[in-house]
């Protein structure tokens, strides 16, 4: 029988941003239980406590570092940071925000706001660890994670819409010119995706309308984000660069 493709990513150091909750939590437990070691950075110090604590309680490898992705310095810092326990080979970019507004009442703090930590965080944290990738001559997998809103819009979450779509050709961008390095550069592009952030809105009548638009007619839980963000991170996917995976139920392929 020939044999399986790999998803283990044993020994290997990841970088998980925006992991004090949501999708960056579940992403770093995720990477531990496949056998990283893993460093869940985000600005909440408390909550990433939480979160090393329950990765260790389940066996995995962990450490905290704080980090403000807009903050030049402070992304810096942390990939000195997780280069203490040794060179990144995986990072998960997912710190992210957003500000829910029609587009008239946006004010140019909102969308600074929102592209500062969605845009330009992403390429400060993903060009500070390729290059910590280079040094070390290991080469290494970059998720970006966008959002289907990069591809399609909805309404009152226009700058979040502009800063996913830039996510979207940065992807494409850094894997075209990091491919010589041997990292590799994907984008996760997540619908509607179950969290305690969202889950009340997503159980309202507003949310129940937004479901029958989803051609699956349901919407995503955090578990349906395992199998391809390891493909993804992980040698399964090495041959993939630049390709922008979507999770959505076929919500992106619909009219509706």
């Amino acid at each position: 029988m020939k044999s399986m493709p790999s998803f283990s990513l044993e020994g290997k150091v990841a970088l998980v941003t925006g992991a004090s909750s949501g999708l960056g939590a579940h992403f770093a437990e995720l990477l531990a239980a496949a056998g990283a070691r893993v460093v869940a950075a985000a600005r909440r110090a408390d909550a990433l406590d939480t979160l090393v604590g329950r990765i260790r309680d389940a066996g995995g490898e962990a450490r905290s570092a704080q980090l403000d992705v807009t903050d030049a310095a402070s992304v810096r810092a942390c990939l000195d940071a997780v280069c203490a326990w040794g060179a990144p080979q995986v990072l998960v970019n997912n710190a992210g925000v957003t500000v829910t507004r029609p587009l008239l009442e946006q004010t140019v703090e909102d969308f600074e706001q929102v592209v500062d930590t969605n845009l330009k965080g992403c390429w400060l944290v993903a060009t500070e660890a390729a290059r910590r990738m280079v040094q070390a001559g290991s080469g290494g997998a970059i998720v970006n994670v966008a959002s289907i809103l990069g591809e399609r819009v909805a309404g009152g979450v226009a700058p979040y819409a502009i800063s996913k779509a830039g996510v979207i050709q940065a992807t494409k961008a850094m894997a075209l010119e990091l491919a010589r390095h041997r990292i590799r550069v994907n984008a996760l592009l997540p619908g509607y995706i179950v969290t305690d952030l969202n889950r009340e809105f997503l159980r309202s009548e507003a949310g129940e309308k937004l479901r029958a638009r989803i051609p699956s007619r349901r919407f995503g839980e955090l578990r349906d984000l395992d199998g391809p963000l390891l493909l993804l991170a992980s040698d399964a996917g090495s041959a993939m660069s630049g390709a922008c995976v979507a999770v959505d139920g076929a919500h992106l392929v619909s009219s509706l």
